[in-house]
């Protein structure tokens, strides 16, 4: 029986033994920490947070910190900056190790089974370096008043000997700074003083925004008060202008119904009841408007009390200056308006005189054309005329003068006896030879007119005399004396013959 039991006893003990050696070598590892279980195959196994088998004796179990650490960086003296001051600077880097395969790889290799302590010492040397050499780039007050830059920059500059390591620095924070002189504390004493002179500024503007703002608050208190009471004011007087237009109803219905049964008394009492209302609505006006001056001069009281007397002046010559422009630009406006009709006015009376013009260039032109038109046909006419005269003339040669003579005849007797017809008075005086004064007078118009016939036949050759005794019968029939060129029947011919005639009787 016993015999038949013991493999079974002996698999249980084997199988019992392999999960007893199972259960020896379990691992967990946390997630700040990495697990390194390495000896069989040639890549490690690496836990984070995860659960996992060492085989005892055939495998290894390192472990590689990976939670955030803090390294204190000190420069442990002073460093010269960029313009040559000496600063002793401390900052706190953050740093852990990176999580990625590579990272792990590299830190592995560096970083395995050291404490926290162990890898502070060992990164501390590398990053005060690169701090001493980012300070040295740097000028105090740049260190000063942007400290993150400076972080920054010796961050940047220290990741790439960290990458190296395979440590990963989350951040560089500066803690401390301070210089050999005291330049800082100079710096910030001149800070001080500016600040302090904005603070006092700021102070002060504040102070006179809040003095001004309360004057406003009063102001519009005032001004609501003052609104409020002229409100009142008004709405007294309307109640006593209603309670009178009531009254009279109730009086007017009254005097109605007590005057029904008398027409005569009724319009009396109506008459001396219009009156009476009449007065007292007089009357209520005349409370209204003393009412409306006491509320007005309740108002000057309050304000001159509570307005200062800067205010009051600043509102008066404010008020005043409001008057003069609104005065003024009433005045531009009108003046203005007067410039602009005088303007029209005269635009206008230029268009009507412009109009009469053209009217009247227009009349003068036509009228021009007209007479030039006239004067065209009378010179043409004129010089028909002329060509007529002087191919007549052409014609008759010496029957043409002396037909112009003959037709000159009447008018040269005329002038000669016009100077006898300006005489007022003859005084005739007779010598008494027997020439008498009368007879000598008459003849003095023949004689200066054959007188002036001679004259012209010594100058023209032409015989006026002959001519005219050519016409004669003696002339005609005895010697037989013809005379051509002198138109028969004509009224100038008759006429310069007749003259001629008398002129040669008396000759």
């Amino acid at each position: 029986m016993i015999m038949q039991l013991l493999p079974k006893i002996l698999i249980a003990l084997v199988v019992i033994a392999v999960v007893a050696i199972l259960a020896s070598g379990y691992v967990k590892a946390p997630t700040d920490m990495a697990f390194i279980i390495s000896g069989l195959t040639k890549n490690p196994k690496i836990l984070i947070g995860q659960a996992g088998i060492k085989i005892p004796y055939l495998e290894r179990k390192d472990e590689l910190l990976l939670k955030q650490i803090s390294i204190d960086i000190k420069t442990n003296g002073y460093i010269p900056t960029q313009d040559f001051i000496g600063v002793d600077i401390d900052a706190i880097a953050k740093v852990r190790v990176r999580t990625d395969e590579e990272g792990i790889k590299l830190a592995m290799r560096n970083f395995l089974n050291m404490t926290e302590p162990e890898i502070c010492q060992a990164l501390t040397d590398s990053l005060q370096g690169n701090m001493r050499e980012i300070i040295g780039t740097q000028k105090l007050q740049e260190l000063c008043t942007d400290r993150k830059q400076f972080g920054d920059q010796v961050q940047e500059k220290a990741q790439v000997d960290m990458n190296n390591l395979g440590i990963e620095i989350i951040s560089c924070n500066i803690q401390k700074i301070d210089d050999e002189k005291g330049l800082i504390v100079a710096l910030g004493q001149d800070n001080m003083s500016q600040i302090q002179k904005s603070a006092s500024i700021a102070k002060a503007q504040a102070d006179r925004d809040v003095a001004i703002a309360v004057a406003q608050a009063e102001k519009e208190a005032n001004d609501a008060r003052v609104l409020a009471e002229t409100e009142m004011a008004r709405k007294n007087n309307e109640l006593e202008i209603q309670k009178a237009e009531l009254k009279i109803v109730s009086d007017t219905k009254k005097a109605e119904a007590d005057a029904a049964y008398h027409i005569q008394a009724q319009e009396q009492e109506k008459e001396i009841q219009i009156r009476t209302v009449n007065a007292q609505i007089a009357k209520a006006e005349r409370d209204a408007e003393l009412n409306r001056q006491q509320v007005a001069v309740e108002q000057q009281r309050l304000e001159a009390e509570i307005n200062k007397k800067a205010d009051a002046e600043r509102y008066a010559i404010a008020q005043a200056a409001e008057a003069e422009l609104t005065k003024r630009q009433k005045e531009a406006e009108a003046k203005r308006y007067e410039q602009e009709q005088e303007a029209k006015a005269t635009r206008a009376l230029a268009e009507a005189e412009r109009y009469a013009m053209e009217q009247k260039a227009a009349g003068i032109a036509a009228e021009g054309k007209a007479q030039a038109e006239a004067i065209q046909a009378t010179g043409i006419a004129e010089a028909e005329a002329m060509e007529k005269k002087a191919e007549a003339m052409k014609k008759y040669g010496q029957a043409a003068m002396m037909e112009m003579i003959v037709e000159k005849l009447p008018e040269m007797a005329k002038a000669i006896a016009e100077p006898l017809s300006a005489i007022g008075k003859v005084t005739i005086i007779d010598s008494g030879n027997g020439n008498g004064g009368v007879a000598s007078m008459g003849g003095y118009v023949p004689a200066v007119l054959a007188k002036t016939i001679e004259s012209m036949k010594e100058t023209t050759g032409l015989d006026l005399t002959e001519v005219m005794r050519a016409n004669t019968y003696d002339a005609k029939v005895t010697k037989n004396v013809t005379v051509s060129g002198i138109p028969e029947g004509t009224d100038n011919a008759d006429t310069a013959v007749s003259v001629a005639m008398d002129v040669v009787d008396e000759m």
